[in-house]
């Protein structure tokens, strides 16, 4: 087609672009730039550690002067002697975005890393001032927040700290006197002076759990910490009530009069999501609920809910601005009422938390008023990648979301499946319930394969809790809790809204097969699967469509990595202070122990157990044992239980114990339990019955699980035994006690880990599964130079995070999973530093 007929189709009121001199369309090559700068991101965000601060401001430097250059080419008037060199202008500009994404995402990481709290400040009691700067989370454990920190003091001198830290402020959680006074009535925007015991970010690192060390450098956390009240030393001051933060303050204040007018707190919890974007007032049954049934994006700020109260500003403020002949000479109704929209969707954005799918609508919305009131036309393509090129730009760690993933698709979905029309588009009620269908379809079906490469499961019920959800919710829930701000009263309506909501979903979730769960998949199977999904939605022929039969498939049965007949595999998981280790062999899954719980809402079954078994692809466990009764073995086993299939339980809990009412078979540890999985043999060492009758503490009574492949190779587990068992073991088992890994007894504490022991089992490895900067001192450095003095390698799971032991190589997931802003081992001593001419420990 000639340019002057392309000039003819174009849309009334479009702007026609110059034709590319180069061959290449304009809409094509910004397109590319875009996905430069993405791709280059993505690589950066891969990287184990940093290149140095010259390599990134030289790419910064050099990828800027490319685009300016390539920019100044692209403005000059085309001729035919610049022809032949517009192919490498393009070139040039791809390779300037990608050089300025990844030099200036990598100053940014070097400038946060350079804010971390000094290891030689650890541990110290530390008067800090500074400012509440995020709405306090309050839970029965506690109230945690955001702080702005001002100054700091280290024993009368001044420190240097990070600028944000996340704070808690416990209650006397698990016996420990020294957390009291907490303060559930903090406000943000106050200014305090806290007494504080601070740490370097660090968090549990498992097999396809959840990177808590990536939320805090994203977040700019330096440190975390608590609120360390005492008797008789320095007392927490509150100096000012509005230091600043206001629109946190607000937000607060809003979530606070739901909370007070809905006498619901679940439903309060969920208007308090929907209105200031506080997720975390949501009650963790309903989350779960909420991700059965598919429906967990409608519950936190989507585009959706933005979009929806831009189009209603819109509307309104035309409405209004008609009202005055002396604007409408000034300024279109139309015009104003699309300005005043993205204004206002902008602000609820900001006041709901600017999630990334708020950032993404606010994005798109802008571009589009912009282009319309300049007259252009984008295609969407261009659109989308300019809204993903300036959330990166502003948030580069975003990428790794799963919601920038999730919003982005759910968008580019709709495009491409959007059928070619011809004329105007059929109006009345049933067009409209046949668009919401179609949406709804092409949502689910195209974003399945996302959420089982990202979360390993997916709601089959999900379709049809949408179809009534996002009405409900879009249509009757949302408006009227945000006209609540301005009409209370509104929120009790908008409350029974959602209690409606819950009930029905709760009979959905009820449903056999309400939730496909599987494997995390190879990549292969992930593309594969993604592709498929392409294909199902486009408005192609049924026969191109029926390809994505054979691609999908895969993703929804992805084979399952086990180990050989005869052979096992081990995790050794990383939850903080605790025991929690899967054996794995050809048809079978061992659980030993299940973890601590972290505080009254929160435990290692729920937040890394079930995930890692879901990453897994775990069907079942055949056999939970329960080494004994204590909080960090056991912690987690309700959760476990309630959330998982388990066959059978066995431990030393005595009876009428409460994980043991729920119906599964239990059966106590005995020495001399024996039996044979795959190849496999298990015996169980610990304890017998005269050391259940002479038993005086729960230690004692740990059940002691030896495991033996067919080449000889071996596992002991042991609970928390103490140095007596250590040597009734020795007596009773002697040479039967050696093993190639041993579990460290106890944490490696110094009741436990006996010279005669550790002869005994004469390990390879020794892996203890301890907390980071554990308060009871585990491991005892005592204790590790016994295992080291005898050459014995020590595993530490603060240092690897979750230990793996897989067709014959061991892993730790620090190492697998590094990347840049993950905690690493300080080298050397960690001796206090002190800040030149103070006297006071620095960086």
């Amino acid at each position: 087609m000639s340019a002057s007929a392309r000039a003819a189709h174009a849309p009334p009121g479009a702007v026609a672009a110059r034709p590319a001199p180069h061959g290449l369309p304009p809409d094509a090559g910004l397109a590319l730039l875009a996905a430069s700068w993405l791709i280059a991101l993505a690589a950066q965000l891969q990287q184990p550690a940093l290149a140095s601060t010259q390599t990134h401001a030289m790419l910064a430097v050099t990828g800027a002067a490319a685009l300016a250059a390539a920019l100044v080419r692209a403005l000059r008037p085309a001729d035919g002697a610049a022809r032949p060199r517009a192919a490498l202008g393009w070139l040039l500009a791809f390779c300037g975005a990608a050089a300025l994404a990844f030099g200036l995402t990598g100053l940014r990481a070097e400038a946060r890393l350079a804010e971390r709290l000094a290891a030689a400040l650890e541990g110290l009691d530390l008067q800090v001032t500074g400012v509440i700067a995020t709405m306090p989370q309050t839970g029965p454990a506690g109230t945690r927040f955001g702080f702005e920190v001002e100054r700091a003091e280290w024993r009368g001198q001044p420190v240097r700290l990070p600028p944000r830290l996340a704070l808690g402020w416990y209650n006397n959680f698990q016996d420990e006197a020294l957390l009291d006074d907490p303060r559930d009535d903090l406000r943000a925007g106050q200014r305090w002076r806290l007494p504080l015991r601070l740490k370097q970010p660090h968090g549990a690192l498992n097999p396809g759990g959840f990177d808590v060390e990536l939320m805090w450098f994203e977040q700019g956390i330096g440190a975390t910490g608590y609120v360390r009240v005492q008797q008789g030393r320095a007392a927490a001051q509150r100096l000012a009530d509005d230091a600043g933060y206001p629109v946190q303050g607000l937000r607060q204040t809003v979530r606070d009069a739901i909370a007070r007018r809905v006498g619901d707190a679940r439903s309060a919890g969920v208007l308090a999501a929907l209105v200031v974007g506080d997720q975390a007032a949501i009650e963790r049954e309903d989350w779960d609920l909420f991700r059965r049934t598919g429906i967990a994006h409608l519950v936190s700020i989507s585009g959706v809910h933005v979009t929806m109260f831009a189009w209603l500003a819109g509307a309104l403020g035309a409405w209004a601005w008609r009202r005055s002949p002396r604007l409408m000479q000034w300024l279109p109704a139309p015009v104003a009422g699309r300005w005043l929209g993205l204004a206002l969707a902008t602000a609820y954005a900001l006041l709901a938390g600017w999630g990334v799918p708020a950032q993404r609508t606010v994005i798109m919305l802008a571009v589009a008023v912009g282009l319309r009131s300049l007259g252009w036309r984008w295609p969407w393509v261009l659109v989308l990648a300019t809204a993903a090129v300036v959330v990166t730009a502003i948030d580069p760690w975003a990428l790794l979301q799963p919601g920038f993933w999730l919003s982005f698709a759910a968008v580019a979905l709709l495009m491409v499946s959007e059928p070619v029309r011809g004329g105007e588009r059929p109006g009345g009620a049933a067009a409209i319930l046949r668009g919401h269908l179609r949406t709804q379809v092409v949502a689910t079906l195209g974003l399945a394969p996302l959420s089982l490469v990202i979360f390993q499961q997916l709601s089959v019920v999900g379709l049809v809790a949408n179809l009534f959800a996002i009405p409900l919710v879009t249509l009757l829930i949302t408006p009227l809790a945000l006209l609540g701000m301005a009409l209370p009263p509104l929120w009790t309506a908008a409350g029974w809204g959602v209690q409606a909501l819950t009930w029905a979903l709760s009979w959905l979730a009820q449903l056999p097969l309400a939730v496909w769960t599987a494997a995390a998949p190879p990549p292969w199977i992930a593309v594969c699967g993604l592709v498929g999904a392409l294909l199902a939605v486009l408005p192609a022929p049924w026969v191109v469509r029926g390809l994505a039969l054979p691609l999908l498939l895969p993703l929804l049965w992805p084979p399952p990595v086990r180990p050989a007949e005869g052979r096992f595999e081990l995790v050794a998981a990383d939850v903080g202070q605790g025991t929690a280790v899967l054996v794995r062999t050809r048809r079978h899954l061992l659980v030993y122990d299940t973890g601590p719980q972290y505080s009254r809402e929160s435990d290692a079954g729920q937040r890394v157990l079930l995930p890692l078994l879901r990453h897994r692809g775990e069907p079942r466990v055949d056999l939970l044992v329960l080494s004994h009764r204590d909080s960090d073995h056991v912690g987690g086993a309700a959760s476990l239980l309630a959330g998982h299939p388990v066959a059978a339980i066995r431990s030393s809990l005595e009876p009428g114990h409460p994980l043991l009412a729920g119906g599964v078979p239990h059966a106590p540890c005995r020495a001399g339990q024996r039996w044979l999985w795959d190849g496999v043999r298990f015996e169980m060492l610990h304890p017998g019955d005269d050391d259940v009758a002479g038993a005086r503490k729960p230690n004692a009574l740990s059940c002691v699980l030896k495991a033996t492949d067919a080449a000889g190779r071996s596992l002991l587990l042991t609970g928390d035994i103490e140095a007596a068992q250590e040597a009734a073991l020795i007596q009773r088992s002697g040479d039967g006690l050696a093993s190639t890994w041993l579990m460290v007894p106890h944490h490696g504490s110094r009741t436990s880990s006996s010279s005669a022991f550790v002869d005994a089992v004469r390990p390879a490895q020794a892996i203890v599964q301890a907390g980071y900067r554990s308060r009871f001192g585990h491991p005892a450095p005592d204790v590790l130079a016994r295992y080291t003095d005898r050459g014995i390698e020590v595993v530490r799971s603060d240092r690897c995070g979750a230990w793996v032991w897989h067709d014959g190589t061991a892993s730790c997931t620090r190492d697998v999973r590094r990347r840049y802003w993950h905690w690493t081992a300080p080298v050397g001593g960690a001796n206090v530093a002190l800040q030149p001419g103070s006297g006071a420990p620095s960086r």
